[in-house]
């Protein structure tokens, strides 16, 4: 809740809101409102729930137009609400959060991915942490094989792997998503080091339910996404020839390189 700019409206009319505009609304980023009117000077209060935190007015806030700045951390719709300084009704409005999604640019396509963070908020988030800090920028999708799993996210060209991962996360695998072929799952180690997700991730060109969790000893691997398109893309992956660098197998002989990751939605 924040208090707008200004005095009581010395002119002794009351704050009308004659528009509203939502801009840049997007999960894990700074949503900007726009509301525009007559007197909006007057001490009026913003609530815009839990879905959208920390609400603040902007410092180009004015008397015929409110700029409103809170943090997005849901999707779905929250309710923009404005109210006079004794706490009347003055403009209610509801804002829509659509699922993140994040381009893929790759040296040979791209592929979208939209996220979801209502199944798996902080594997979403860890995520969205790394394509923000451009991370992904320049590594491979350094393992491929046909009729299961293309894996991307750890190691540039040579198979060396980046520095820069942060601290690993808990396993959310049982969170009601199935490793179906499109959907997009974190890689980890294997038993019993379980929370070991960092960067890397994988897209399921078949159906790997195997990879579902079936009990808090055999976990599998969490899903947190879905290929809404190129997975044609991922596909012509698989039809890369590959073969052994150092210890690691089932590496394209020729580089697909992730060149950007960027929120778009």
């Amino acid at each position: 809740m924040v208090t707008a700019c200004g005095g009581g409206g010395a002119s002794g009319f009351p704050p009308v809101v004659t528009g509203f505009k939502a801009q840049t609304v997007q999960y894990g980023r700074q949503a900007t409102l726009y509301v525009g009117g007559n007197d909006l000077r007057s001490s009026m209060t913003v609530e815009t729930s839990s879905a959208c935190t920390n609400p603040a007015l902007a410092t180009n806030s004015s008397t015929t137009l409110l700029v409103i700045n809170c943090s997005v951390v849901a999707v779905g719709d929250f309710p923009l609400i404005l109210k006079n300084a004794n706490g009347d009704l003055v403009y209610q409005t509801t804002v829509t959060v659509p699922k993140p999604q994040v381009q893929l640019s790759t040296s040979i396509g791209n592929i979208t991915l939209e996220l979801n963070p209502a199944a798996a908020e902080s594997t979403v988030n860890n995520f969205l942490k790394y394509v923000y800090s451009g991370y992904y920028t320049n590594t491979l999708f350094h393992r491929v094989m046909p009729g299961f799993v293309v894996q991307a996210g750890g190691y540039t060209s040579g198979m060396v792997a980046k520095p820069g991962q942060t601290t690993p996360i808990v396993l959310q695998s049982n969170n009601g998503l199935s490793n179906l072929r499109g959907t997009v799952a974190m890689a980890r180690r294997g038993d019993p080091d379980y929370d070991s997700a960092t960067s890397e991730f994988f897209i399921n060109l078949v159906d790997n339910t195997f990879l579902d969790y079936k009990s808090a000893g055999a976990p599998g691997y969490a899903v947190f996404a879905t290929v809404v398109q190129g997975m044609d893309v991922a596909d012509s992956m698989a039809a890369q020839p590959t073969g052994n660098v150092g210890l690691h197998a089932n590496v394209p002989l020729t580089d697909v390189t992730i060149t950007a990751a960027q929120q778009i939605k």
